[in-house]
């Protein structure tokens, strides 16, 4: 664990607060109070933040970069829980299910975390009623994810899976929906994402386009037809 130090400005962390839909409107104090306790930790793209079932040190809050958790099973096959943008949680679940960490969380992207030690969180959460409620509120959340995640999952094909991630993650851009691609965001990290293999994502990716529901460019997907694409990713 980094030592937490003197000279970290605790308004960086602040902001970083401030960015989170769940944390924003915590009283000052509170903020304060987090920001005395976490230190910051950069990290590569590539390196592991924490392995599935080691003992949860502390929660995450993402500052910068994109992270992945995973889980992997006997046989190598990887299946992606979550993949996690600035500013989001992670890390919690075990610290409140007081379990191991349930996931592999690796980095995409160099980027930062602030490390909030599992102790000193959880007296805080017992004096804070505010920051208990928005911890349940996100945490409501992540269920609402995995409910959704597993209904993906189980009931829909390749191609509706794919559809309704393309959908989730569109920007309107000069009306029209896109989806701009990371760098790391090649056709192994979406199979890993919709628990398929490269192979079938890349038919399922193939066949949206021809049937005119988008266009695939190199750093970017546009949605052409958002009704189409949409009746494509219901059940």
């Amino acid at each position: 664990m980094d030592q937490h130090s003197s000279s970290i400005n605790p308004n960086r962390f602040i902001s970083a607060l401030s960015r989170n839909q769940r944390l924003k409107d915590l009283p000052l104090e509170i903020q304060r109070a987090l920001a005395d306790i976490a230190s910051p930790r950069n990290f590569k793209a590539g390196q592991v933040i924490y392995l599935e079932g080691e003992l949860a040190e502390g929660i995450y809050i993402l500052e910068s970069g994109w992270v992945k958790a995973t889980r992997m099973s006997s046989q190598g096959r990887e299946q992606a829980m979550l993949f996690l943008k600035p500013v989001e949680i992670f890390g919690d679940i075990a610290i409140f299910s007081e379990t191991t960490y349930p996931g592999t969380v690796t980095a995409l992207e160099d980027g930062c975390v602030w490390v909030i030690p599992k102790d000193k969180f959880l007296q805080l959460v017992r004096t804070s009623q505010s920051l208990a409620m928005a911890l349940i509120h996100h945490l409501s959340d992540r269920v609402l994810y995995y409910v959704m995640f597993v209904e993906d999952l189980a009931l829909r094909d390749v191609e509706a899976r794919l559809a309704n991630n393309l959908l989730q993650n569109a920007q309107l851009e000069n009306g029209q929906l896109v989806i701009h691609r990371q760098q790391w965001t090649t056709f192994d990290e979406m199979a890993v994402r919709l628990g398929t293999v490269r192979d079938v994502l890349s038919r399922a990716l193939k066949n949206l386009e021809v049937e005119g529901l988008l266009s695939v460019e190199k750093g970017a997907i546009h949605v052409l037809d958002p009704q189409g694409l949409e009746q494509r990713g219901k059940l």
